[in-house]
C-alpha cells in the first residue's frame, strides 16, 4: 500500500453504534480534504443519473440527520 500504514482496529469488540460513529468520524475527516482526492470518472455519471431521477420525482431527499435517525431505528 503506497506509503500507507495499516491499522488493526478491534472492530469485533465495537458495538454497532460505535462503528457508525467511527465511520462518521472518518467520513467527516475525508470530506474536509476533498480537494486532495479526485472522484472516479464514473461518479459524475451516477450523480447526474440521480439528479435526473430526483427532478423526475423518482427519488426523494432526506435531511442527513433524519436519514441517520431512520437508519439507527432500523438497526436497533
Amino acid at each position: 500500500m503506497n506509503n500507507m500504514e495499516n491499522y488493526k482496529l478491534p472492530l469485533s469488540q465495537l458495538t454497532y453504534l460505535q462503528k457508525l460513529d467511527l465511520l462518521e468520524s472518518l467520513w467527516d475527516d475525508l470530506a474536509g480534504k476533498e480537494q486532495i482526492y479526485q472522484s472516479p470518472t464514473w461518479h459524475q455519471d451516477v450523480l447526474r443519473d440521480r439528479e435526473e431521477a430526483l427532478l423526475e420525482g423518482k427519488l426523494s431527499i432526506s435531511d442527513w440527520e433524519e436519514a441517520k435517525a431512520r437508519i439507527r431505528n432500523k438497526v436497533s
